[in-house]
């Protein structure tokens, strides 16, 4: 399939410092008119608009592979079929394929594009995947968490462009940004109390205007390191939402839509399950529920995203009034097709006849030439990295379960690099969301079954964290680990995965704090004192006091070490070898009664 023709409109988005600056940004936010030398031709009263959107794409340009690849669907006759899904090829095809006949087209994402990218996008700090979403043709998107992981200023070069301030330029063109707007309502400027890019956008044609507001989840600054939301704000979602609402309806834009990175779960795994189908279940619960019931109704849907699930459903609104509510899973394995219906004379939307529904991205279409193309020139720059090997299991390394054994075997790795960094370092703890993928014994590539290359480490650890040592005391340690199931993880816990010697049980029967039992921790065999000092390794996001453990940012004599990758690589070959390849952890240092 030829590839299709690319825009030439592009803004700068600076960052938001002042007062004046946001009212210069508010002046900027109504896009040139698609039609601007066509006049406003106006066929009928009603137009449709479609609106394609999708979220969480985390830098996945080539096809997931594993469960990451595939999505489940429903059948007619109701049973269940897994399909494989994915890829920045198949997903361009999708989408242009599904423009063919709307003259009224939008695309839309929400959040979370970029970051905890595979090697071939996160080792040039998601440069291809800007190029790739410039080709798709993306008009619009919020921010989400993991647009934070290197920080604003980061951020802000992903939207402005030029080259890397450390690692330059990857090749003799300058890095040109995006050539949609990020959108970061609710992020703001400590100092200034500004946005620190563009709240909102207003997208139009031929007299059809509909504005878009772009937020992130309220909690960002839990779930993302210190250093990347440093002298930033998050404010509450649905809030700000209202606040921005107000700002386009008194600049004439009746029909509005918000881009959330925050979502929910649904009752159904299938990606076309119908939540609002008689006899579908609870619809979805979860976060994005008490969000839209907040948001103002003068906003006509809600795209959604950050919880990784597929879900079209409608949510009420404060007035009682049904709404749409959408997520497109994750990875680039759907996008959402809705159709908005715009009443020219009141400039709104017809919320009654909003339709809405997931598609898969399937690989059974033609690839697209121009991302076979991208995909190929970032690879030939990647090779010589990513196809380094730097270790060799005897088996796949899996990180499923409470406790996982890709999981016990990166706290291994830091517990070996904070002992050569300080021989008193007793354990190491890892946080699960931090893993994001496994190890396979079957090869990838052209590296021999049991290989691991330096691009799979990539994508086990791709946040570059470095591995850091604190000094608790027992009781300390003893409440991070009581931390896991009670405060901020109580009701969905975060098990950390420990280095050997550390054990414990998890009594899942109990509540709250109770079901870590204290009597049962032990290190090297021995009961956890209290009144002792222990040197821990973490990442440094842990470190922090991310991931709802406050009592690990208040380590005393820190001491910061190589970034995980490295340990995880300098554990691999230190531990393996062609022919003593390392077997997978038995993750068997938590007891869990259930």
């Amino acid at each position: 399939m030829p590839a299709a023709p690319r825009r030439t409109r592009r803004t700068t988005f600076a960052f938001l410092a002042t007062a004046a600056g946001l009212a210069t940004a508010a002046a900027l936010t109504t896009a040139p008119s698609a039609d601007a030398h066509e006049g406003h031709h106006r066929a009928g009263r009603y137009q449709d608009v479609q609106l394609l959107s999708f979220n969480d794409l985390h830098g996945n340009l080539e096809p997931p592979s594993g469960s990451s690849g595939r999505v489940t669907e429903t059948q007619p006759d109701g049973t269940l079929k897994t399909v494989d899904a994915g890829g920045v090829e198949y997903l361009a095809t999708h989408l242009r394929q599904a423009r063919k006949g709307h003259p009224y087209s939008v695309t839309a994402a929400g959040g979370d594009l970029v970051g905890a990218s595979p090697l071939l996008s996160g080792l040039f700090h998601d440069e291809p995947t800007v190029e790739a979403l410039n080709e798709l043709d993306l008009d619009v998107t919020s921010v989400g968490n993991h647009e934070f992981d290197e920080g604003a200023k980061e951020l802000a070069r992903l939207q402005n462009g030029g080259c890397h301030p450390t690692d330059g330029c990857y090749t003799d063109k300058e890095f040109q940004g995006a050539d949609f707007p990020y959108l970061a309502a609710n992020v703001l400027d400590e100092k200034t109390k500004q946005p620190i890019l563009k709240p909102y956008w207003v997208w139009q044609k031929k007299g059809v205007k509909i504005g878009f507001i772009g937020v992130t989840l309220e909690g960002t600054p839990g779930i993302v390191s210190a250093d990347g939301v440093k002298g930033l704000s998050f404010k509450d979602e649905a809030e700000t939402i209202n606040k921005y609402a107000k700002v386009l309806q008194r600049q004439g834009v009746q029909s509005i839509v918000a881009l959330i990175h925050e979502g929910g779960y649904p009752a159904s795994g299938s990606y076309n399950y119908d939540c609002d189908s008689p006899g579908a279940g609870s619809g979805i619960s979860g976060p994005i529920v008490d969000i839209a019931k907040n948001v103002t109704p003068a906003v006509d849907a809600l795209v959604t995203g950050h919880t990784h699930n597929a879900y079209v459903c409608t949510v009420p609104d404060p007035s009682g009034r049904p709404r749409m509510v959408t997520s497109a899973a994750s990875f680039g394995r759907l996008y959402t097709d809705t159709t908005l219906t715009y009443d020219r004379r009141t400039g709104d939307i017809v919320r009654t006849a909003v339709k809405s529904a997931n598609h898969a991205v399937t690989r059974d279409v033609p690839k697209a030439a121009d991302m076979t193309g991208l995909i190929s020139r970032w690879n030939t720059l990647a090779a010589p990295i990513g196809d380094r090997p730097i270790g060799y299991v005897s088996a796949d390394v899996n990180n499923t379960g409470t406790e996982s054994p890709m999981g016990d075997l990166i706290a291994d790795a830091q517990l070996a690099l904070g002992r050569e960094l300080d021989p008193r370092t007793s354990l190491a703890l890892m946080n699960p969301g931090g893993v994001r993928a496994g190890l396979t014994y079957a090869a990838k590539g052209a590296e021999g079954d049991g290989v691991v290359t330096y691009a799979e480490g990539f994508t086990v650890q791709p946040f570059a964290n470095t591995v850091n040592l604190q000094d608790f005391t027992g009781a300390q340690l003893i409440q991070v680990l009581k931390e896991q199931v009670s405060g901020a993880n109580e009701a969905a816990p975060k098990i950390l995965q420990p280095s050997a010697g550390l054990t414990y049980t998890l009594d899942l029967t109990r509540s709250g704090a109770d079901r870590v039992v204290t009597g049962s921790i032990r290190l090297n065999g021995a009961p956890v004192d209290p009144a002792a000092t222990y040197r821990v390794a973490t990442n440094s996001f842990l470190a922090g006091g991310g991931d709802g453990f406050p009592t690990l940012g208040q380590g005393t004599g820190d001491l910061v070490g190589a970034d995980d990758l490295t340990a995880l690589e300098k554990y691999l070959t230190a531990n393996s070898s062609a022919a003593n390849p390392i077997a997978p952890p038995k993750a068997d240092r938590i007891t869990v009664v259930r």
